[in-house]
C-alpha cells in the first residue's frame, strides 16, 4: 500500500521544520525534536481522560508515572517502557499513549522513566526496567489489585525492554499475563530486508538506528565485541536460547519501518515456541505510529487494535 496520506504530510512538516537527522545532530537536539513533536505541538485538552495520574519513584530515584482508570477495580497492571532508541523520549513524550492504553485496556499503567544513553549505557535501561517490574509485582495490591494480570509493554526500544523483561521474569519463576510489543527492536545487528527497503524517508532511518545503537552500547557495527554483544538476549531478545513458556504477546509492526521484519520474525519465533501471539503488520504506517492517533486515523485504528488485543489477553 502507499504511505498513509496523513503520515506523509507529517513527514513533510518535520522536514520543513529544519531539524537535522538524528544521526547527524546532537543528543540534545534529538531529545528536543521528539519533545517538540509529542509534547509542545499537542494541545493538553486532547489528552485522553483517565481516573487519576500520579508521579512517583521506584527505590527513591527511578521515576514512574501511574495512570489509573475511572472504573472501579481490581484492574490489571501494565508496566510500560517508552520508545526512543534508548536515547530520547521520556514520561512526557508518551503521556498520550499511556493515557489511551489505560483507558482502552481499563488497566493501571505504570510508565517508567528509565535511564537513557549515552549517559547511562547498556544494561542500565534493562536494570531499571527489571527494577520497575519487580516493584510493580510487589506493589500490585496498591496498583491494580490483581496479581494474576500483570503485563509489560513498550514501543520500539521500549518494546525491546518489554521483551527482555518478559524473558527475565519468566525465567525467575514469576510469570506475567501478557506482553505488548509495538514495533520492537529485537535483533540489534540483524540483517533484514526492511532495513534496506525502509532505510530512508520514513521517520526512523537506518542511519538513526546505527546511531542509537552506538549511543546505547558504546560500540559501532564492526567494532571488536559488537557481534558478541549482539548475542546477549538482554540486548537482542530474539537471540534467547528458548522462548517457550513466555507470556502471550501482542506484536504490531508497520509496513514502512526498518524494524518491520525483525518484529515479524520475533512473532513467528514466539508462535513456533508455543506462545500465543496476536500479530499484525499494519500497511501504510511508519515507525512511531503508536502515539500519532490525533494525526492519522489509520494510526488511531492501529493503536485501538493493539490495545483491544491486550485487553483480551488480560480479560
Amino acid at each position: 500500500m502507499p504511505l498513509d496520506r496523513d503520515i506523509a504530510g507529517l513527514l513533510q512538516l518535520i522536514k520543513a521544520a529544519g531539524y537535522p537527522p538524528m544521526a547527524e545532530g546532537t543528543v540534545a537536539q534529538a531529545r528536543q525534536g521528539l519533545r517538540t513533536l509529542m509534547v509542545d505541538f499537542r494541545n493538553p485538552a486532547t489528552l485522553p481522560s483517565v481516573g487519576s495520574v500520579e508521579n512517583g519513584t521506584v527505590d527513591g530515584d527511578l521515576p514512574v508515572r501511574i495512570y489509573r482508570p475511572e472504573s472501579a477495580g481490581p484492574h490489571p497492571t501494565v508496566v510500560y517502557f517508552h520508545g526512543g532508541g534508548f536515547v530520547i523520549g521520556d514520561l512526557d513524550t508518551h503521556e498520550g499513549a499511556c493515557r489511551l492504553l489505560c483507558r482502552d485496556v481499563d488497566a493501571v499503567v505504570v510508565s517508567v522513566g528509565y535511564r537513557l544513553a549515552p549517559e547511562h549505557r547498556f544494561p542500565a535501561a534493562v536494570d531499571d526496567a527489571c527494577a520497575a517490574t519487580g516493584w510493580a509485582i510487589e506493589h500490585v495490591a496498591e496498583l491494580g489489585g490483581d496479581a494474576d494480570r500483570i503485563a509489560v509493554g513498550g514501543d520500539s526500544a521500549g518494546g525491546n525492554l518489554a521483551a527482555v523483561i518478559a524473558q527475565q521474569v519468566t525465567a525467575a519463576g514469576r510469570p506475567l499475563a501478557a506482553q505488548l510489543l509495538i514495533y520492537p527492536v529485537v535483533d540489534m545487528l540483524g540483517d533484514y530486508a526492511s532495513r534496506t527497503e525502509n532505510a530512508e524517508g520514513y521517520f526512523l532511518t537506518l542511519a538513526d538506528m546505527h546511531w542509537f545503537g552506538a549511543q546505547y552500547t558504546g560500540l559501532k557495527e564492526g567494532d571488536p565485541g559488537a557481534a558478541e554483544l549482539d548475542l546477549d538476549p538482554r540486548l537482542s531478545p530474539i537471540r534467547a536460547e528458548s522462548l517457550a513458556g513466555l507470556p502471550p504477546a501482542v506484536i504490531a509492526t508497520a509496513e514502512f519501518d526498518p524494524l518491520r521484519d525483525e518484529g515479524d520474525a520475533y512473532a513467528e519465533k514466539l508462535a513456533a515456541a508455543g506462545v500465543r501471539v496476536e500479530h499484525r503488520q499494519f500497511p501504510s504506517l511508519i515507525h512511531g505510529f503508536y502515539g500519532m492517533e490525533l494525526l492519522s486515523p489509520a494510526a488511531a485504528e492501529a493503536m485501538a487494535w493493539c490495545n483491544a488485543r491486550l485487553k483480551d489477553l488480560l480479560a
